[in-house]
């Protein structure tokens, strides 16, 4: 589960990620929290793409329905902002999984909270050596909050288990073409969890909504 992140340095991603165009827009800030505005990487025009998107698909849960329609209001969509990449296939997400709508998501690092509930700490998780890690994702318009993106969850290993039981899918460059451009049957193999090395920085900074 990942609800923050550092995004990469923008340069630093269009120049490992080969992006040749960049949309126009406003840098936002680098810790990324879901509804905010992050940078991702897609195909489009057949060129890799930096474009800037809303974190998290919209969602409204048929509770959140019923109690908006008894309060004569409209409901209020959720964030769903990781994808488990087991559950690709079913209805919710499989629309999603054209290759039209995958993408990158440049990661400096990714934050989880550990500690008592109640007075829970942020644990920051880095790649060390490298400026950041190249991490899954899928991508939709959408009616709520325009265009949006998802990272691609899967189970965590090694040091990344020691923060929490599901990690983002890492990709390594060499198969950043294979996530974009292949079937989702040869894609969905590479979500598998990252097996080198990653660094987890226990903070005592508190981990605050």
């Amino acid at each position: 589960m990942c609800n923050r992140y550092q995004q990469a340095e923008t340069d630093a991603a269009k120049r490992a990620l080969k992006v040749l165009e960049a949309e126009v827009f406003n840098s936002a800030g680098s810790i990324i929290h879901p509804l905010g505005q992050g940078e991702i990487v897609r195909m489009l025009n057949g060129k890799r793409t930096l474009s800037q998107m809303t974190w998290g698909f919209p969602l409204i849960l048929a509770a959140a329905r019923k109690r908006a329609k008894e309060q004569g209001k409209q409901p209020k969509p959720k964030p769903v902002n990781n994808a488990r990449s087991d559950k690709l296939s079913s209805p919710f997400w499989r629309r999603w999984t054209g290759l039209e709508y995958r993408c990158v998501i440049p990661v400096k690092r990714y934050a989880e909270a550990y500690g008592p509930i109640g007075k829970m700490y942020e644990a920051w998780v880095s790649n060390p050596g490298q400026e950041f890690f190249p991490v899954a994702g899928l991508w939709r318009p959408s009616d709520e909050w325009g265009n949006c993106y998802t990272m691609v969850m899967t189970d965590a290993t090694g040091d990344a288990a020691e923060a929490h039981s599901r990690m983002p899918v890492i990709l390594a460059l060499d198969s950043i073409e294979a996530w974009l451009s292949s079937p989702m049957e040869a894609a969905v193999k590479l979500c598998g969890p990252w097996k080198d090395a990653l660094k987890i920085d226990w903070t005592d900074d508190l981990w605050a909504p």
